[in-house]
């Protein structure tokens, strides 16, 4: 990462009631840029209006991602969570010990550390979409998503301090994700190795590479 910071053309989706929605293209890779209508990240879609869901509906979206926990699911139900493109791929689970006390940096490390399996699946489940746009969303759409969507832009060859300043976007700090990108890279090697390690095949995130560069 250099020294200087950079800004990003943020591309926020109006979903009337969410809050923290934006499709991710325009990011420089590698390789090229990360293209429209690929990835959008979002908040809690059990709010959405009507006029939320017409939006929501006038775009390909080929899968819904949702990173919540199954009594999240249950008690704020998604709107499309009987539709075929939504898939629950939780991150907690009520039975994980208790970390609510713990600073940001510490849960997302714990999450990385300890439950790398399912972070992978949450990757790979972009990855083995149908064509089309993917939602990845949580609660707040910063945390869990978050961690999910940094993992996703560091494996396409998206700069550090451009998925810092994505991530600080939904008022969050950006030194936060770059201290959890630089743990990811100390102790596995980087992302590409970490998911590898947590499950997830070279063809898949070869594939995910591809869906959101070309």
């Amino acid at each position: 990462m250099s020294g200087r910071s950079r800004v990003i053309a943020v591309h926020p989706l109006i979903w009337p009631d969410c809050r923290n929605v934006r499709d991710l293209a325009g990011l420089p890779t590698t390789t090229g840029e990360l293209q429209p209508d690929r990835l959008i990240r979002s908040d809690n879609l059990d709010q959405l209006t009507p006029t939320g869901r017409a939006a929501v509906e006038a775009l390909d979206i080929s899968r819904f991602v949702d990173l919540r926990s199954a009594w999240e699911c249950e008690t704020w139900p998604s709107p499309y969570a009987d539709d075929a493109r939504w898939r629950n791929v939780p991150l907690w689970d009520p039975g994980d010990r208790d970390v609510s006390d713990l600073d940001l940096f510490e849960m997302y490390r714990i999450l990385i550390d300890d439950y790398n399996a399912r972070v992978a699946s949450a990757v790979t489940a972009i990855a083995d979409a149908p064509p089309g746009a993917v939602v990845v969303n949580c609660h707040a759409g910063k945390d869990r998503t978050g961690i999910v969507i940094a993992l996703t832009l560091d494996l396409s060859g998206v700069p550090e301090d451009l998925i810092a300043t994505d991530y600080a976007t939904s008022e969050a700090s950006a030194s936060t994700i770059l201290r959890l990108l630089g743990h990811v890279r100390q102790r596995y090697g980087g992302t590409r190795q970490y998911l590898l390690g947590s499950g997830a095949s070279r063809a898949k995130l070869d594939v995910l590479i591809a869906r959101l560069t070309t």
